[in-house]
């Protein structure tokens, strides 16, 4: 464990028992949406390597738009 978590922790045990379980909440919400975000981009190569040669194709065929950052 790092120190500055460590001195994270020891702030939090200063708090009182249901603020401690509120942040506990928040950060345990934190990692798993972590988690859940990372498993969702490991899934996802073959779709987005789909998606990649559907737009390059488009593109080869003349069917795709220079983007204009003016009208984004």
């Amino acid at each position: 464990m790092t120190a500055l978590l460590q001195k994270a922790f020891a702030a939090a045990a200063a708090l009182p028992a249901d603020e401690q379980d509120h942040l506990a909440s928040q950060l345990l919400a934190e990692l798993e949406a972590e988690d859940a975000f990372d498993r969702a981009i490991a899934n996802s190569g073959e779709k987005l390597s789909s998606l990649a040669m559907e737009a390059l194709a488009d593109h080869r065929t003349g069917q795709s738009l220079e983007l204009d950052p003016d009208k984004l």
